[in-house]
């Protein structure tokens, strides 16, 4: 590793090797490769000819099919050098492997031909990556919730205590936001199309020239194309790139992975601060360079922090598809190759912590338990009513009654530090009739969690059991946190 140079934290510390990969070097010029290989393909099968001769042969094919993977890179670098121009230095580059073929290379294609079909597909196979992983995160959760769905907890609202809710049922609401991104996902990479080869200005003029005005036979080109790069179709239309709309929906997507991801690790945080769940912590992790008793939620902070960075790096294909100028402009290309990569390769690590943290989440029932008793005195004061008014007392008087003795508990517990003693001030009022073993009857949490475990079975049973068996081969991605 080279240490007096820059290099991303999203390649040394948050990305895996898989999604590494799909970014590569070698992923990218082998697909200009295997592009330029189903040109010639195709130019052959459609019958190109001149003087009634084939331009393109079979041993040309096979002669570029024996060299898509060994590329000559130092070869493309110093032609680089001279030229300044990229596809036509790996156009040479081959040719210099491809001594038969090099003639053929690239026939009327422009550079968008090789790059922009060969951004496509790496965002296809990107796409696919985080749709693994995120059916996995919902498998975790899923399970999860399952576990701690009859665990009963506060819930909050404005971060105060309010009706309660389960661990279980919480989960879901994380798991929730997750499944509207799979349906998002699913949405944009089954309707990803290649650009096909249109041209210099998407008019495939070039192929007028060399099939001689046959339209019939130029429009089979770009169905044959997608056909033999794994795609159903290409693009009906474009100017020489594909309409940058298309990254903006791609890093959209991205974008709602990482918010849903920031409020679930947000959850998780809090929840840490109130000692009642804890992210996963390994034995010799060190939470504090001061403070050596520190369980710091690191691994949530990093989700969050990643996502941040993802939600507002979807402003970048969005300016730039706003700023296109008419068939196309080249100030899309440096910001594309920052904004595209840094997006997926941050949602993968995101993905990962989702993954390792989900999977090691750690309850505390204990601690839930003396935070609910601690406010339940003040939720079930309406039934406690109730049952003072079944003795005989009357409803508006009591009400008034509970109001005071409530505000005074609430001075007890704010303004001296004690516990809250609502209820042994509600059972020393005469006006109720009621003994505090019978009013600790209805203390029991269960009662106020409503239907929340009946809502985490039909939720798992009807929304999430269908979308894990239709993709059961994707579930069980284990993540490495390098970090």
């Amino acid at each position: 590793m080279s240490t007096d140079r820059y290099s991303s934290p999203l390649s040394e510390r948050y990305a895996s090797k898989e999604m590494q990969y799909i970014f590569s070097q070698d992923m990218k010029f082998t697909t200009w490769r295997k592009l330029w290989i189903a040109l010639a393909e195709t130019e052959m099968e459609l019958g190109l000819s001149e003087n009634g001769k084939p331009v393109i042969t079979q041993e040309q094919i096979d002669e570029l099919k024996a060299h898509v993977d060994d590329i000559n890179y130092d070869v493309a670098v110093e032609r680089e050098k001279l030229v300044r121009h990229d596809v036509m230095s790996h156009v040479y580059a081959y040719g210099q492997q491809c001594p038969k073929a090099a003639g053929i290379i690239h026939l009327g294609a422009t550079s968008c031909f090789v790059g922009d079909n060969t951004d496509i597909i790496i965002m296809s196979e990107a796409l696919k990556l985080v749709h693994k992983k995120l059916i996995s995160v919902i498998k975790e959760l899923a399970d999860f919730a399952k576990k701690n769905k009859d665990l009963p907890t506060l819930a909050f609202t404005h971060f105060q205590p309010a009706q309660p809710t389960t661990v279980g049922k919480r989960a879901t609401l994380w798991m929730n936001e997750f499944v509207m991104d799979l349906e998002d996902l699913e949405y944009v990479l089954d309707s990803l199309k290649l650009l096909g080869s249109k041209g210099t200005t998407g008019t495939q003029a070039s192929f007028l020239e060399l099939f001689n005005g046959d339209n019939e036979t130029i429009d089979k080109i770009d169905p044959m194309i997608a056909k033999k790069m794994g795609f159903k179709e290409c693009y009906p239309v474009s100017g020489q790139t594909y309409s940058r709309k298309v990254d903006t929906r791609v890093a959209n997507v991205l974008a709602g992975i990482a918010a849903s991801a920031h409020k679930m690790s947000n959850d998780i945080r809090l929840l840490q601060h109130l000692k009642e769940v804890e992210e996963p912590f390994e034995k010799n992790q060190i939470g504090s360079s001061a403070m050596a008793y520190k369980r710091n939620p690191m691994r949530s902070e990093r989700i969050a922090s990643l996502s941040r960075y993802v939600m507002v790096d979807a402003l970048n294909p969005a300016i730039t598809s706003a700023t296109q100028w008419f068939e196309r402009t080249l100030d899309d290309s440096a910001n594309k190759r920052l904004s595209i990569p840094e997006g997926f390769l941050a949602i993968d690590g995101i993905l990962d912590l989702c993954l390792n943290v989900v999977d090691g989440l750690v309850v505390y029932p204990k601690v839930i338990e003396k935070h609910f008793m601690a406010e339940i005195p003040f939720m079930a004061t309406e039934n406690i009513m109730m049952d003072a008014v079944k003795q005989g007392g009357n409803r508006q008087e009591l009400h008034e009654k509970i109001r005071q003795l409530s505000m005074e508990a609430g001075r007890h517990v704010k303004e001296e530090g004690k516990d809250n003693d609502l209820i042994d001030l509600i059972a020393a009022d005469s006006s109720f009739g009621l003994t505090k073993s019978e009013i600790m009857k209805k203390l029991r949490p269960e009662l106020y969690v409503g239907r929340a475990p009946r809502q985490v079975e039909v939720y798992l049973r009807d929304v999430i059991k269908p979308i894990i068996d239709a993709h059961k081969d994707e579930v069980g991605v284990k993540a490495e946190i390098n970090v």
